[in-house]
């Protein structure tokens, strides 16, 4: 396979095996957590800090367990500003950055180099946080896309590639001096990547919605769907109120069909009773044809573009908030929304403005979904700009005029809508239903080739908030395991635990265990870990620090399957011949932390 060359590369190519662990530290008093819930790691996550330590930060607890990752990198124009300061362990590398100018300007002939030793070590931590069915989204413009295809090829395998999306990002041409006279570049690609591309599936969504099937018969899994509607004004019909099965609709409600189709529904048991109420079922081996299909070219409104996003802001921060470029809601909830599960975890270390916790937020909002977001922001304003954005978005915020959420959106031609028209018709007719009272006015139309539904309200004084919660973290001093030796800067037993759990076996942990008398950490389908640790400098000189015949005794009491165990300690009072006896791995802290062999 062809690779890519760049200056830096040999001194970067493992770089991000050599980046210190570093322990997530919760702010609370920056965090916005549940009411009546505690800031806590297991919530949504906005982390201060260069991303490439909150990476490293986060495998002990997420590593192979992310199923999103969407990132908005800096496209290396020459004029954002961006600077590269990665502290790489190579005297040539560190004179080399040194003589040259930072930040990166378009004067820089090597601009392209650092950009790519900046985005290698990232892609590969990037890689080992992604679950084995899950996606990687970046967004790029024409500077480095080809860069960027050629080092995901390298990093991912070329068979992980999925896909390459263009969006419009801009909705008007520029007018400026000779920019009249070159071709308009209105286009941002986006490149999807997957370590099982045969596993991710891009057609989830159905008519502007995820549908869930949470019921079952002996016909298979069903949904339940309105089948009443409203009995007022114009479409007052007091014919549409019959009876079927003992029930006939109250006076401001009628049935959605006529005698006959309902009561075909009835006597095929499509229609549920649940207090009183009759529903319809569709059953979700005959949805398999209505799927949205998802397009390698998104134009799908003026709300999909950058100005749109930096409209969005503006909205919810005033036009003070000193981004110049910002993603649209509409592109980041295209993606997630075809191709993220409903309690899926989305991870964006290039966080910005918050773009992608807010499309998550929204689409939680609106299908009533639990999916978790993870943000990354080095930049000063991830207090100030980044997780208020979040705050406001979750609580409500300040705001007078129109409120437009897209609900539906897909390309159409005129055949194809007049040859589906009952069927799409009884789609937006659905949709109208579902968010008819949260909407002052529902509207539809078709131009220029994309079936568009949005629902709009006014709003007089203040934006509802869409929900949600969120813990700030910062990062933490690096986790120096011989700082065992000397005392200073200990880690807490959690962050040990989770820095040894991952580096023998490759893993995350859910939950971590607590200091207990057999040191029980987690384990693996091959593995048991444990711990004697206790952040104090003479617990650890102790002789209670060390493994012996009691705690041994009740290690192995309590492993019925006899599954192979590894402990870290400070110190052991018994062989090791006895130890494996007993499939028990002696590593002492602090010089035995590495990866077991086999794991």
């Amino acid at each position: 396979m062809p690779t890519l060359e760049f200056k830096g590369k040999q001194f970067v190519y493992s770089h991000h095996l050599n980046v210190p662990f570093r322990e997530l530290r919760v702010e609370a008093d920056k965090s916005l957590p549940a009411e009546g819930q505690k800031p806590s790691l297991d919530d949504n996550l906005i982390i201060h800090g260069d991303n490439l330590e909150a990476l490293k930060a986060l495998l002990p607890t997420h590593a192979g367990k992310v199923d999103c990752i969407f990132i908005d990198p800096p496209y290396n124009t020459g004029n954002e500003g961006w600077c590269y300061n990665d502290n790489v362990r190579s005297p040539l590398m560190q004179e080399w950055l040194k003589k040259s100018a930072n930040p990166v300007d378009k004067e820089d002939l090597e601009r392209h180099d650092k950009w790519l030793c900046m985005m290698w070590p990232r892609i590969h931590l990037l890689k080992e946080l992604l679950s084995d069915d899950g996606i990687f989204v970046v967004t790029i413009g024409n500077d480095e896309q080809h860069s960027l295809r050629n080092i995901l090829d390298e990093i991912f395998g070329e068979d992980s590639f999925i896909t390459t999306l263009a969006w419009r990002s801009r909705a008007k041409p520029v007018n400026v001096g000779d920019a009249k006279l070159a071709p308009q570049n209105d286009a941002e690609y986006i490149h999807i990547y997957s370590k099982n591309p045969e596993a991710v599936v891009f057609n989830k969504c159905f008519s502007g919605e995820i549908r869930r099937y949470p019921y079952s018969d002996k016909d298979g899994s069903y949904r339940l769907q309105t089948i009443l509607k409203s009995n007022r004004g114009e479409s007052k019909r007091e014919t549409m109120r019959f009876e079927i099965g003992g029930y006939t609709p109250p006076e401001d409600q009628r049935w959605q069909g006529a005698f006959d189709f309902i009561n075909d529904l009835f006597k095929s048991n499509r229609l549920e009773f649940k207090d009183g109420t009759p529903f319809r079922k569709y059953y979700e081996h005959e949805e398999d044809d209505q799927h949205s299909p998802f397009y390698t070219y998104i134009e799908r409104s003026e709300s999909s573009t950058a100005e749109a996003g930096k409209t969005t802001l503006n909205q919810i921060l005033g036009n003070q908030h000193g981004m110049d470029t910002v993603k649209p809601l509409d592109v980041v909830e295209y993606i997630i929304n075809h191709a993220v599960a409903e309690d899926a975890i989305v991870l964006d270390s290039f966080a910005g403005s918050g773009t992608t916790a807010h499309a998550v937020l929204k689409l939680n909002h609106l299908q009533k979904m639990q999916r978790k977001f993870i943000l990354v922001e080095c930049e000063d304003y991830a207090d100030t700009l980044t997780a208020e954005r979040m705050r406001r978005v979750i609580k409500g915020y300040s705001f007078s005029g129109t409120h437009k959420d897209e609900l539906l959106s897909e390309k159409i031609t005129w055949t194809v809508f007049n040859k589906k028209q009952p069927k799409i018709l009884e789609q937006i007719n659905q949709i109208e239903q579902k968010n008819k009272d949260q909407f002052d006015k529902i509207k539809k139309e078709i131009k220029d080739g994309v079936l568009t539904v949005t629902g709009e309200r006014k709003i007089e004084e203040f934006a509802p908030g869409l929900g949600g919660s969120f813990t700030f973290c910062s990062l933490g001093e690096p986790i120096q395991i011989e700082s065992l030796l000397t005392g200073d800067d200990m880690p807490s037993f959690e962050a040990l635990a989770r820095y040894v759990f991952y580096t023998a076996t490759g893993q995350s942990i859910e939950t971590v265990g607590k200091p207990s008398v057999d040191g029980f950490v987690g384990e693996t389908d091959l593995f048991r870990i444990h711990l004697f640790y206790q952040p104090n400098k003479e617990w650890l000189r102790s002789n209670e620090a060390a493994l012996n015949f009691d705690k041994v005794k009740v290690i192995t009491e309590n492993n019925p399957t006899n599954k192979r165990t590894i402990v870290f300690a400070v110190a052991k009072f018994m062989s090791q011949k006895e130890l494996t006896a007993k499939r028990i791995e002696f590593c002492q802290l602090p010089y035995a932390i590495h990866r077991i062999i086999g794991a």
